[in-house]
């Protein structure tokens, strides 16, 4: 007599479930201790260089500007939006550069996103109108086979 189960029998002895076990206790070993050692990494390079806007308060002294292309590949503020405001640390009085969102480019992210959606319901509107003509047409025809067969 078939059984139902798709697992094989074999799969339950011991020295299966051991190997089984040994296996995917290593994988998980591996991957979970190199996101631990890469979080270390991370943490001891952002305690050597922390800039003075993240510990202190600052005042905004220029607004949030486009980064040119020379500036984004030399500065590592612009790297992240492509936008940087300067900031007047007020406690060691220091002028640094700190990324920031431009509300011209969020503005055009909503609308490219707004649009992308719209076509997205327009074109999925045109398959649901498409699919709901076909099994129209499916259902019609096997009622016209029923009656043809009477």
């Amino acid at each position: 007599m078939e059984s139902d189960c798709r697992i094989p029998m074999a799969c339950f002895r011991p020295r299966v479930l051991a190997l089984h076990a040994l296996f995917w206790g290593l994988v998980s070993l591996r991957v979970f201790g190199a996101a631990l050692l890469s979080e270390e990494k991370t943490t001891a390079s952002k305690t050597m260089v922390v800039p003075c806007w993240q510990v202190e308060e600052f005042v905004v002294t220029a607004e949030c500007s486009q980064c040119n292309a020379f500036l984004s590949k030399s500065w590592s503020a612009c790297g992240h939006t492509g936008y940087v405001e300067r900031v007047n640390c007020t406690k060691s009085n220091k002028d640094e550069y700190k990324s920031c969102r431009s509300t011209v480019m969020e503005e055009q992210l909503f609308w490219k996103f707004e649009a992308a959606m719209l076509s997205l319901t327009v074109v999925l509107a045109l398959v649901v109108v498409a699919r709901q003509r076909s099994l129209d047409r499916l259902a019609s025809e096997k009622v016209r086979r029923q009656i043809e067969s009477i």
